[in-house]
């Protein structure tokens, strides 16, 4: 030791010398605890083990590069609810106003989580089951929960890929197969199937020729043949594709994430350059502000930032996780977040032109219809000729002349009008006809693009866009199963995908029967919502308030080399959580005040009707979210009484010289006491030899020390280059 170290002054002099935590540690050789005397677990070192802990560590694999990365986050977090999900809550909620609320809740709840869920992988480098066991052991359970989520939602979502699939290939011919009506024969006469004269062209190929489907969920009709080939397709894709890793993904996603901004703007430059496509965007950015008062909206503009970033599956721990240390995560938090928002807006943008388009021509239709109607009762002098405006020209009826018509028949007729069943043909009420989801994707969106010139052409880059843009989101949602197990248990990558991908197709065999859709309406609507807000509940809980706020913002700042802004430290500590718990019962209450139910295709009426879910079906409802949110109280019951072990005993350390964080020296005086004689669990140190402990006034013996539950995660003495094994 040096000879002017306050330790060797105190040797040859009677005076007092104050030592601090960072004096010691400034001239103490870095010691591996397994070989030092305070290994009193009876542990044998096992010096092979250690080598290949550390190896492993050293071997994760990494991205090939930054730019590689952050196309995988945008096609993670860039999927299909951007698509179809966000237009129709910005339709819904107000239009342009809806955009005021959803940017307020991405920057108060979405960019302060999503960062958070970055740091944590960054730092620690494993799945979100190593992450959260390292943060909190008694709450380990968050890393499960997020696997069975990831699990609940591939099996469906990879059904949506699926049917994206069969309609791709059905658009390479002309006409489209859903541009008309199938002509059926009885006997010589040839008509028009009345399944799809009461509905559309689009509406029947849909629900008739692509999903065959029942009219309840209770019907299940068998296995669709087709839909079962093309779930056997998507997920060999999705397989192929995390079987090579990420390396080999991250290529992938080169295509994958840059190609639906493609389709994207070509749709908008060929949407705006349709008939009436301004009026749709028009009406979409028509704000209505007394929206914004509605606690509704905030709601559902909550729950869409919560899911379009991914929070809480995992995804984006496990991606992030094979980033290097010193990377930059605040600036990706940042980038992905506002790219996510910026693709939402023009993906409405998109859909709002060629909804605009579809809608003038819905409304010709029904002006010529309802003309038709009018010239018959003028002829058979159910109306007077006097009725009609002189410059009213039938051959060249407007949409203008025939309001004009309307509103004077309804006046002068207005104690029979409703008898003549004339419709008011307002383009308004076409443009508020809400459509989300599928019946965005493959009803309206496919009709209108029958009205395309070349419309084959945009039908093959519209669903190519939308298997895109969903293997994207798989492969973040794969990741965060395959990631966190491989990592925890060390099974072989290659098998367990291939396993994993045969299991989710044989149980994924539901959702391709002809009750199929109902079965993916239920999943979509109830399996991940609830779970999901407690996970992200629980990871800022248990960052924030356990691990600690001011020790986490520490380490940031070590990582990253600045020290994070104030406003991420009152959001994680106070805001999110806040906002996060409203959510929370904001979801209860709606699932408790409108009682579960489904849309169901009634073939004989050819028109949706509203079923309730029967009691078998509410039994699997609710399973589905109990079923995620067990691994929550049981892995912290299995902990908190010490039923299995949370390795906090092994306190399995290791320092390599010349390599441990310097955050120590930067901490204030006050805090160096509390930071060796804490009794938080979550802010115990790593052990020290005994020669060099300080124990102040009132502090536990080196013996106490070392018994402190879960003692290994003391944040200011853990590596720089590599994180702690997972427990």
């Amino acid at each position: 030791m040096p000879k002017n170290s306050k330790v060797t002054q105190r040797e040859h002099s009677s005076e007092h010398v104050t030592e601090s935590v960072a004096d010691l540690l400034a001239h103490e050789e870095p010691v591996d605890y397994k070989r030092s005397v305070l290994n009193m677990t009876g542990e044998a070192w096992d010096k092979q083990k250690d080598g290949e802990e550390e190896l492993d560590a050293e071997n994760r694999p990494a991205w090939n590069s930054k730019l590689q990365y952050i196309l995988a986050q945008i096609g993670y977090s860039v999927g299909l609810g951007n698509v179809w999900r966000f237009p129709y809550l910005c339709q819904k909620n107000g239009g342009g106003a809806y955009l005021v609320p959803y940017l307020v809740l991405l920057i108060i709840i979405g960019l302060p989580l999503f960062f958070l869920e970055l740091a944590v992988g960054q730092r620690i480098r494993r799945g979100s089951i190593g992450v959260w066991n390292y943060i909190c052991p008694r709450l380990g359970g968050i890393g499960y929960a997020s696997c069975l989520v990831c699990f609940f939602v591939g099996l469906y979502y990879n059904v949506i890929i699926g049917w994206s699939i069969f309609y791709f290939f059905k658009s390479f011919q002309y006409p489209l197969p859903w541009s008309e009506c199938p002509i059926a024969r009885n006997g010589s006469v040839a008509v028009v199937e009345a399944e799809c004269e009461r509905s559309s062209a689009t509406t029947y190929f849909w629900y008739r020729e692509a999903l065959d489907i029942s009219n309840s969920i209770s019907e299940s009709g068998g296995l669709n043949w087709k839909m079962t080939l093309c779930l056997l397709v998507a997920w060999s894709l999705v397989g192929l594709a995390m079987i090579k890793g990420i390396q080999s993904s991250g290529k992938v996603m080169y295509f994958s994430s840059l190609f639906p901004y493609v389709v994207l703007v070509c749709f908008l430059v060929r949407g705006l350059l349709l008939r009436g496509a301004v009026d749709g965007i028009m009406h979409m950015f028509t704000p209505k502000l007394d929206k914004m008062l509605d606690p509704q909206v905030w709601r559902e503009a909550a729950t869409q930032v919560f899911f379009a970033l991914g929070l809480g599956f995992g995804g984006v721990i496990a991606f992030s996780s094979y980033n290097k240390q010193d990377n930059n995560c605040h600036f990706d938090a940042t980038l992905v977040s506002f790219i996510n928002f910026f693709t939402s807006v023009l993906a409405t943008l998109v859909v709002f032109a060629v909804l605009g388009f579809k809608a003038n021509i819905m409304n010709e239709k029904c002006v010529v219809e309802n003309a038709e109607k009018i010239l018959g009762y003028l002829n058979t002098n159910v109306l007077s000729h006097d009725l009609i405006p002189p410059h009213v020209n039938f051959s060249h009826l407007t949409a203008k002349d025939y309001n004009e018509m309307y509103r004077v028949i309804m006046t002068v007729k207005e104690g029979h009008f409703k008898e003549l069943g004339l419709d008011a043909c307002l383009l308004e009420d076409e443009l508020d006809k809400s459509v989300q989801g599928t019946g965005l994707a493959f009803i309206a969106f496919t009709e209108a693009m029958t009205h395309f010139p070349a419309s084959p052409f945009w039908s093959v880059m519209f669903f190519l866009m939308l298997i895109n843009l969903g293997l994207g989101s798989m492969i973040g949602t794969m990741s965060g199963i395959t990631t966190p197990i491989i990592d925890t248990f060390k099974v072989r990558k290659e098998v367990f995908t291939v396993g994993c991908c045969i299991f989710a197709f044989v149980v994924g065999l539901i959702f391709v029967q002809r009750s199929g859709n109902y079965f993916v309406t239920m999943f979509d609507d109830y399996s991940a919502t609830l779970p999901l807000t407690v996970v992200v509940i629980l990871e800022n809980i248990a960052v924030a308030w356990i691990y600690g706020t001011k020790k986490f913002m520490q380490e940031l700042t070590e990582m990253l080399g600045f020290r994070p802004y104030q406003f991420y430290y009152y959001t994680w500590k106070y805001v999110s959580p806040i906002c996060m718990a409203v959510l929370m019962t904001a979801s209860i209450i709606q699932l408790g005040v409108s009682p579960p139910g489904y849309s169901a295709w009634i073939r004989e009426e050819a028109a949706e009707k509203f079923l309730f879910y029967p009691t078998w079906a509410m039994a699997i409802l609710i399973s589905l979210i109990i079923l995620a949110s067990l691994p929550l109280p049981l892995v912290f019951i299995l902990r908190q009484f010490h039923l299995v072990s949370d390795g906090s005993n092994t306190l399995s350390v290791t320092y390599k010289k010349g390599r441990m964080m310097k955050d120590i020296s930067n901490l204030e005086d006050n805090d160096e006491t509390r930071f060796i004689l804490s009794k938080v669990p979550s802010e115990t140190p790593s052990p020290m030899p005994t020669h060099r402990s300080y124990l102040g006034p009132g502090s536990n013996s080196p013996m106490e020390m070392s018994s402190a539950p879960n003692g290994r995660y003391g944040s200011g003495y853990l590596m720089a280059s590599t994180p702690e094994s997972e427990l």
